[in-house]
């Protein structure tokens, strides 16, 4: 069973609070892309979980994949194993959730080889015990994702191509959100200020008719502090400013995308990929291709 594991970009990622215990609140729209990971699962019978990559060295052993995997045989008392392939694509450090994104197609592909047949929604709730923007991957859509990551709204964003850069140096997430420089009180949005509530199929949702207006309304509170931790952001954001694009950091990692105009040709100075930055342009998609995996 091969499956894959897509990149999240966030198109805007504001701060408006911390919580007594030291979480951070946050609002953002997370948009799915066509840029994925590969993942392969084959089934043991011996109850064991062993995980193997096309890039030995790449991964610790007990990485995101083992413990999504683990978490559902302690959740559910199944007894069976399973062989874990990972073909990584998606940069780390980058902030477009890469290993979470590898956590949740884990869930979803297990659910299914190991005929679990829990809802979406038993599937987010131990996905979050492996990290915040885990149940995201798992909820299947582009979202508005509210509270600590765990509050998300499905939303319906126009196609749009991406140009995403990462330089190869990362940035701590630990580091950025526990600097005294960091913004934290960005004013809370509504989502019925830019999105307008749409039916399809008889499902009401949440549709975004124009993503320049969405991006020169929303920012990245985290990339000011991103920036002066790394230089290598202000570098890549500088790079694309003389492709004549408007750059923005994505998440917390070092990753910068820029949305593209209709009929672009391409970049008119090649990225310095000589020095290990990483350039690809990839497609906005709504729906998670592992989305009719799971029950409501």
């Amino acid at each position: 069973m091969g499956v894959p594991a897509p990149a999240k970009v966030n198109l805007f990622l504001h701060v408006t609070g911390r919580r007594d215990d030291g979480y951070h609140l946050l609002q953002s729209v997370f948009a799915l892309t066509d840029w994925c990971d590969r993942l392969d699962f084959a089934w043991r019978d011996d109850g064991q979980v062993m995980r193997h990559d096309t890039t030995p060295g790449l991964l610790p052993d007990n990485d995101l994949c083992v413990r999504a995997a683990r978490a559902l045989q302690a959740a559910t008392g199944c007894t069976q194993g399973v062989d874990i392939t990972l073909d990584k694509h998606l940069p780390a450090e980058a902030g477009l959730g890469g290993g979470s994104s590898d956590a949740a197609s884990t869930l979803l592909a297990l659910n299914r080889l190991w005929d679990l047949r829990l809802t979406r929604r038993a599937l987010m709730e131990i996905g979050v015990q492996l990290g915040a923007d885990v149940p995201f991957f798992v909820g299947g859509h582009s979202a508005w994702v509210e509270g600590i990551g765990e509050q998300i709204t499905p939303m319906r964003l126009p196609p749009a191509r991406l140009l995403l850069v990462k330089p190869p140096t990362g940035a701590s997430t630990q580091r950025i959100f526990g600097s005294p420089d960091l913004k934290r009180d960005t004013k809370t949005a509504i989502l019925q200020g830019f999105a307008a509530n749409d039916t399809q199929d008889g499902a009401a949702s949440w549709r975004v008719d124009r993503l320049d207006a969405l991006l020169a309304w929303g920012h990245n509170d985290l990339q000011p502090v991103a920036q002066a931790l790394c230089p290598d952001v202000g570098h890549c954001i500088e790079w694309l400013q003389g492709q004549g694009l408007q750059g923005r950091m994505s998440g917390s990692g070092t990753a910068v995308f820029a949305v593209l105009p209709e009929g672009w040709s391409g970049v008119s100075v090649p990225a310095p990929v000589d020095s290990g930055w990483i350039t690809r342009v990839c497609s906005i998609r709504d729906v998670h291709p592992l989305a009719g995996w799971a029950g409501d």
